[in-house]
């Protein structure tokens, strides 16, 4: 079948509030959302199943929104990741999930990708997960039967897998305002320069204390897995301790012995591995220099 005559046989929604999203996904099992559909007409044109209904949520104004009311920011869903790495706000408290943000794509594609397409497509080496996950970002939830809020973590339950129910799509996300002296940092490798998938990823989100030791961490690896590792042993080992020497060389065992990953034309589990190691202790080095940048400052 040609992709013209799949494309005649679909239908086009573009709803303008979450409630009809909703109503439309609820009576058609067969529907599919997208914000971007950055990764809905490739799944199509490699043979994924085909929609019989495309619904399109950027008319959605809730889910293309970026707001805060001083303690909490909360970003749509469908919020263009080129509007969120413009963001004054996210960039100065996140500037590692902003970072990750700006790695999905093209410029072009800058403009319809998103956190919650990222989030719901559950490819292991999405960029944004790991960022979200160690900034404890909430993912809000709408479904047939309301509106639930969940840990970003937990949306993603292996390779194009999600703790959604039928007719749930995720609407928007929530931030805490990081405390002081606290900051994040997203690394990845690709085996090209741009626009390529990761094959490793790590984030960073690091606060220290005054005297410039680590008072809490979070560390969480993407593409080692099928879903974002943490790596508690790693985030042990910081706490208390001034990040380097030994202690960054803990961080990067630690991280390189929580991954399970697999081999591939991209890299050898061993690689992998090693390369884990070294993204972790990199990005927690960035994370705690901009920790303590944000204490010089005061």
């Amino acid at each position: 079948m040609g992709y013209d005559l799949m494309l005649s046989a679909m239908r086009y929604a573009s709803p303008t509030t979450v409630a009809e999203a909703v109503d439309l996904l609820g009576s058609d099992p067969a529907a599919r959302v997208y914000a971007g559909a950055t990764d809905l007409i490739p799944q199509i044109r490699a043979g994924r199943p085909e929609p019989t209904v495309m619904v399109d949520l950027k008319r959605i104004d809730r889910l293309c929104a970026i707001g805060s009311n001083g303690s909490t920011y909360t970003v749509g869903a469908a919020a263009p990741t080129a509007d969120i790495c413009g963001h004054d706000g996210l960039a100065a408290d996140f500037p590692g999930l902003v970072e990750a943000s700006g790695l999905i794509g093209s410029d072009q594609i800058q403009s319809r990708s998103s956190w919650g397409g990222n989030l719901a497509n559950a490819s292991p080496a999405a960029d944004t997960p790991p960022s979200l996950i160690v900034n404890d970002a909430r993912a809000v939830i709408a479904g047939p039967g309301g509106e639930r809020t969940v840990a970003a973590a937990d949306v993603a339950t292996g390779p194009g897998q999600t703790s959604l129910g039928p007719g749930e799509i995720i609407v928007e996300f929530e931030l805490d305002q990081p405390p002081a002296r606290t900051a994040d940092a997203y690394l990845r490798l690709i085996p090209r320069t741009e626009m390529d998938i990761a094959v490793v990823g790590a984030a960073a989100r690091i606060t220290l204390d005054g005297d410039g030791n680590v008072a809490a961490a979070a560390i969480a690896l993407g593409a080692v897995a099928p879903t974002v590792v943490r790596v508690p042993d790693a985030e042990a080992a910081l706490i208390g301790n001034l990040p380097s020497g030994e202690v960054l060389g803990a961080v990067e065992a630690a991280a390189a012995a929580a991954t399970n990953p697999i081999d591939d034309k991209r890299g050898t589990v061993a690689y992998r591995r090693q390369v884990a190691g070294v993204l972790a202790r990199r990005a927690v080095s960035i994370a705690a220099e901009r920790a303590a940048q944000q204490g010089d400052q005061s």
